[in-house]
């Protein structure tokens, strides 16, 4: 009775079938008591990944693959955990240019470089799709090949601990809904049509990352190895540090041999110390990722467009800003999980450069700071070591209160570290030094203009 109320409410919205069959393919898991959980005994560690810097490529394989690739950037996040209301695409990082910007001028530069098409693709969820065209209106050249420039994230029920059944929240019936997690991307590919029409344009290809990760641009040296390699799907990695021990990461299955993104979701509690172990496990999923269209098209053909991907049982509350509220679970899978799916899937490791993604307002600190050129292909040139930022979430966890109080970027390039604890706000042309930690309470204080912060500064 459960599903059927869940399906009832999804056809009445309006959601796609084949997106109402993926629904109910995970929820027919999670009844049954699956958890997506990966045991550390079913995998052997990742090894012998190839660099992506010892690739040989010729500018005419670059220029060939390239031509028949599509840039796919999921731009479904709000941005909320950073107190917006809108698609974090937009939110201003560089000399006042948003992450939007940069990307369509990366992808312009790649199509002047190549003399390409290029097509550029964002997957909007209905909360950033019209804000998301309307900023996308002042380039009108963008649009390649009539495909549009978006398509839409499906949407499911939240679905009631107790026993399953969808929730009804009459105060904000907005809550009863979420995202299926970014592994919606290929049931959305398919029923927007998009799949179909990037195919019959002649594009073979598709890169896809995030829109948060400006390291992410579009890569004709990786195009070429893609195509080159035959591969259905790659992933592209980087070798972890301390600093990425919560992220997913991709290990071998025993089983079959084949390839398997790890979350710590889906990691046992006995075996998160193997987890973290960044010599046992040494490379992490950038969540950039490349597939073909066409074995894509096929595989989700033969499989009733459902890939399979593993299920991620996410428990919230109904409002996840009120712990109160009834607890609910949300039937997530990762988009990079479906490197287990296509036999012959491939990894790459990449440059670290290719991973600078902004979560927080301290990741922002460092992408605005003077740590970051962005150069003529408009990709950020790193011009020192990025230092660790810790900044109070009491007053610099939302874009608003960290604005008000960081107006202009201190600069960073001879800091290691910038710990802040109180109510801080920075003047203008402010410099760090080495590790510096700035210390005081509720009461509001100033970071005089022109200062050089060392070491540890208490508030009088």
């Amino acid at each position: 009775m459960s599903l059927e109320q869940a399906q009832q409410k999804m056809r009445d919205a309006g959601v796609h079938p084949r997106a109402i069959d993926v629904f109910t393919h995970y929820y027919g898991e999670l009844a049954s008591g699956a958890t997506g959980m990966i045991p550390e005994a079913e995998i052997e560690p990742l090894t012998d990944v190839p660099r992506l810097d010892a690739v040989d490529v010729t500018p005419e394989q670059a220029r060939e693959a390239i031509a028949h690739t599509a840039i796919i950037k999921l731009n479904g996040g709000l941005g909320t955990s950073m107190g917006m209301d809108r698609a974090k695409s937009l939110l201003p990082v560089r000399a006042g240019k948003s992450f939007l910007d940069i990307i369509v001028a990366q992808v312009r530069h790649t199509r002047e470089t190549y003399g390409v098409k290029l097509p550029l693709l964002f997957m909007n969820s209905f909360h950033t799709r019209q804000d998301t065209l309307a900023a996308l209106a002042a380039y009108p050249d963008i649009e390649v090949d009539d495909l549009g420039l978006d398509f839409l994230q499906n949407q499911e029920p939240k679905l009631l601990v107790e026993d399953l059944s969808p929730v009804v929240w009459p105060d904000d019936p907005s809550l009863e809904w979420c995202p299926p997690g970014h592994g919606d991307l290929y049931t959305a590919l398919e029923v927007s049509g998009m799949l179909e029409r990037l195919l019959a344009a002649g594009y073979r290809y598709a890169s896809i990352s995030n829109s948060d990760n400006l390291g992410s641009a579009p890569d004709a040296r990786i195009a070429a190895w893609f195509a080159a390699s035959g591969a259905p799907y790659a992933a592209e990695v980087c070798q972890r540090t301390p600093a990425d021990v919560k992220g997913g990461y991709l290990v071998r299955r025993r089983a079959d041999g084949r390839l398997v993104l790890r979350e710590t979701a889906q990691t046992p509690e006995q075996d998160l110390d193997a987890a973290m172990d960044i010599d046992r496990h040494a490379y992490f999923h950038t969540n950039n990722l490349w597939f073909d269209l066409q074995v894509l098209a096929n595989t989700l053909n033969e499989r009733g467009g459902v890939l399979g991907l593993p299920l991620i049982r996410n428990r919230k509350t109904v409002d996840p800003a009120d712990e109160t509220t009834p607890a609910v679970y949300q039937i997530e899978t990762a988009m990079g999980a479906a490197v287990e799916v296509f036999e012959g899937a491939q990894a790459i490791e990449v440059e670290r450069s290719r991973f600078r993604p902004v979560k927080t307002t301290d990741d922002l600190l460092v992408l605005r700071s003077d740590v970051y050129d962005l150069v003529e292909d408009h990709t950020l040139s790193e011009r020192a070591p990025a230092p660790l930022v810790d900044l109070d979430p009491a007053y610099y966890k939302t874009i608003a209160d960290f604005d008000a109080r960081i107006p202009h970027a201190p600069s960073l390039l001879e800091a290691e570290a910038l710990t802040v604890r109180g109510d801080w706000t920075f003047g203008a042309d402010v410099a760090i030094r080495g590790q510096a930690e700035l210390h005081g309470d509720d009461q509001p204080r100033t970071v005089a203009g022109g200062t050089v912060l060392e070491g540890t500064v208490r508030g009088d």
